[in-house]
């Protein structure tokens, strides 16, 4: 199993890198060089890709070297992923050599075991870049392989040939604890720009060879046991949050989708949820809650821009028949939504929110080491809460009960403002749940997580609604052409909320 943590560098900022102190502190070897130039195999259909899976064939010191890599995981920019190789003679792929290092009937063997795959296989892509190796071994004795690669992808279309760049770090743990990289990269992060890398080089060249729309990465269901300490369940839950928030990145940078916009919204909520549950057991809690509300932010107003220029107005001024037409308002509307989407890819460029993931990553991974000067850089639990993780969790869904109830009392009655806290309730409430109920019956939550999925959203439309109003104030501000048409999308939202309102009372 390969263990590496992947970092992004500008290539203005490799010359600084190379000069930073720790690489001189921790190295126990002098750095060396090489030349890498790797061939991607696959079929025209994308077998392997298609099985996660990755086969390719590399020159290195004279050698050529063939690599199968397949199945493992990412979270945080760390990718662990199997992997077996072997010497060939020639730029071929030899899969019976592969094979005889997997376990027979194993998922891997079966999938080289495809009939005709070897005369199936071609090129599709290539990787050449220079790397600049350092070995370190951090205080608590972990080994490390620093490599900094600098090159680019090819691949062939037609005709034509097309390349992006390689500027990357890699942190390959040779021995140790694996959340103990993320300790060396936020040390290395305190002076150099780095951001962290989900996509390896393989998934790039694939994105060359045959483009796919960025996928939306939604919350897949949580299973948690009986056996798990509170740490442990923290850890699990922050896993499966930072996953949604990270899976949703490229859709964000190098999409359309609005969707992209709001499942990472999603995702850094459930985050906020999760550390406020387990706040007691954390070190600083306090600088993750305001690192998480600041994020938050950003993606809020891209996705509360999106859906008004988006939806709602689409709703809203359908058949609109008054005398000045809707579009000087959608365009408005459309030129604030794209300013705000841009602004939260500054935000997913920045070190800041680079930083938050690699603290993230350490707790998950618990590392135990701090490398850097920064106080803000806490990395794993205060103390191992090794208290069962059951009880803990029933108490607290009693806690947001007993909260959701109090601010749910004379719904009929309370104002906007009151709804909006027994909206943050609900959600509370509902994100709980969703982390720990794999630890009840089904059957005892099923329908009351239907009502309160049912209540939260229409809280949720209500709120929209509110925001749309001061979005609708901010686009026709100075602009007295509009009052027709930004008459028209208040009484739709006034109409809306009514129905809504019916709703929720019931």
């Amino acid at each position: 199993m390969e263990i590496e943590l992947k970092l992004l560098i500008a290539p203005s900022a490799v010359s600084a890198f190379r000069r930073h102190p720790l690489l001189k502190q921790l190295a126990i070897a002098k750095p060396y060089q090489q030349q890498l130039v790797s061939t991607y195999f696959d079929t025209p259909d994308c077998y392997l890709m298609r099985h996660r899976a990755g086969f390719r064939v590399r020159e290195v010191d004279g050698k050529l070297i063939q690599t199968l890599k397949a199945g493992g995981q990412v979270d945080s920019g760390l990718h662990q992923r199997n992997e077996w190789e072997s010497e060939v003679t020639d730029l071929r792929p030899d899969l019976p050599a592969i094979q005889a290092l997997l376990k027979p009937r194993s998922r891997w063997f079966k999938l080289l075991g495809r009939p005709q795959l070897m005369q199936q296989l071609a090129p599709v892509f290539t990787t050449r870049f220079q790397r600049r190796i350092w070995m370190l071994r951090l205080p608590e004795g972990d080994e490390v392989e620093l490599a900094l690669d600098q090159g680019q992808i090819v691949s062939s279309h037609g005709d034509g040939v097309i390349s992006i760049p390689i500027s990357e770090i890699e942190l390959e743990l040779k021995s140790g604890k694996a959340g103990n990289l993320f300790a060396l990269a936020l040390a290395l992060q305190e002076t150099i720009a780095l951001s962290v890398g989900n996509i390896s080089k393989a998934e790039r060249g694939y994105g060359l060879y045959a483009p796919q729309p960025p996928a939306i990465t939604t919350a897949s269901a949580l299973a948690l046991s009986d056996k798990k300490t509170i740490g442990e369940g923290f850890q699990i839950i922050l896993a499966h949050c930072l996953e949604q928030i990270q899976g949703n990145e490229a859709g964000i940078k190098y999409g359309t989708d609005a969707e992209s916009v709001h499942q990472m919204r999603v995702g850094v909520r459930r985050l906020r949820s999760a550390l406020v549950i387990f706040r007691d057991q954390l070190a600083e809690p306090e600088f993750l809650l305001e690192e998480c509300k600041w994020l938050g932010r950003h993606l809020g107003s891209a996705r509360d821009w999106e859906v008004f220029a988006g939806p709602t107005l689409a709703a809203a001024t359908f058949g609109f028949n008054g005398p000045r037409t809707v579009m000087p308002l959608q365009k408005k509307a459309a030129d604030f939504a794209k300013k705000s989407r841009s602004n939260a890819v500054k935000v997913l460029n920045s070190s800041r929110y680079a930083r938050l993931i690699l603290i993230l990553g350490a707790c998950i991974h618990d590392a135990n080491q701090q490398l850097g000067k920064k106080s803000d850089t806490a990395t794993s639990l205060l103390e191992r809460a090794n208290a069962p993780l059951r009880p803990f969790a029933t108490a607290q869904l009693r806690r947001y009960q007993k909260k959701l109830r109090q601010r749910g009392k004379g719904l009929s009655a309370i104002d906007a403002t009151e709804r909006h806290k027994l909206r943050i309730a609900a959600k509370k409430m509902r994100y709980g749940l969703a982390f720990f109920s794999s630890l009840y019956s089904a059957k005892k939550i099923k329908t009351y997580l239907a009502a309160l999925s049912v209540l939260q959203d229409t809280l949720g439309e209500l709120n929209d609604a509110r925001v749309a109003d001061g979005l609708l104030q901010q686009c026709t501000a100075g602009k007295p052409r509009l009052a027709d048409v930004s008459g028209y999308v208040r009484d739709y939202v006034s109409a809306h909320n009514e129905i809504n309102l019916k709703k929720l009372h019931k």
